[in-house]
């Protein structure tokens, strides 16, 4: 009797992993051979997937995302020393600060021209966190710049920050992200221009760089060339290419 009860169970056990084993096959089958999007601000994606990755942000942005959460970190003696150098797209080479300017432009039409100086006198912020790569890996670090809130307080962007998104793109135009308001305005978001209390360097985004702690890295933009506002999402490098657009963690 009990070698019988045995016998039913492990026939009911493995009828039930077949039937697992057959829907997630037939699942990822359709998933493969489903249309993908039409090109766009994003593209790369299938449609399903791409409806998925848009109902996760709406997920995180109305029900986990709160700019009172801070991103932890971590004593400054923690930090690395050599940091990873992980793309230069857009960003290759030296740029000295006295050959480069940030373009921000207003909704009004006017284009702000904005020196390294100038942004050096505004009041520093610092931060050591755990930086995020979609690759992978992550890697504490420390960076020194200017809180994009205080950015926005002292060039009197108010109406700016009313919009829903921030676009921000390489002076060469060859890379560019879009950032929610809400992220952009965190309290831990940065316009940094320093690492280790140097000036960053070619690799890491000479002379101004972005810096999100509450994003995966390829929402870090190195070498900000302009910063732009409005109410539908900017050109995003990564979601043309596949990617998740919002890319919050």
């Amino acid at each position: 009797m009990t070698e019988r009860k045995i016998k039913r169970r492990n026939f009911i056990s493995f009828a039930f992993f077949g039937a697992y084993i057959a829907s997630t096959y037939t699942g990822f089958r359709w998933l493969y051979k489903s249309p993908d999007e039409t090109p766009d601000i994003t593209a790369g994606a299938h449609k399903p997937l791409r409806r998925a990755l848009n109902k996760t942000e709406l997920f995180f942005r109305r029900l986990t995302f709160n700019e009172n959460h801070l991103v932890k970190t971590y004593p400054r003696s923690m930090a690395v020393q050599q940091i990873r150098h992980n793309s230069d797209i857009g960003s290759a080479g030296e740029l000295p600060p006295e050959n480069w300017k940030l373009q921000v432009k207003r909704i009004s039409g006017e284009t702000l021209q904005i020196t390294l100086n100038e942004l050096m006198k505004l009041p520093k912020t610092e931060i050591t966190y755990d930086f995020k790569c979609v690759e992978g890996w992550d890697q504490i670090s420390h960076w020194e710049g200017v809180s994009f809130r205080d950015f926005m307080a002292h060039y009197s962007l108010e109406a700016e920050s009313g919009m829903g998104y921030v676009g921000l793109e390489t002076p060469d135009q060859q890379y560019y992200v879009g950032i929610d308001m809400p992220s952009a305005m965190h309290p831990q978001t940065l316009l940094a221009y320093q690492m280790n209390d140097e000036l960053l360097n070619g690799k890491h985004g000479q002379p101004l760089r972005l810096i999100i702690p509450v994003k995966y890295g390829i929402k870090n933009l190195k070498r900000i060339g302009t910063i732009t506002f409005s109410n539908s999402r900017p050109r995003d490098y990564w979601a043309e290419r596949g990617y998740d657009y919002y890319s919050g963690l």
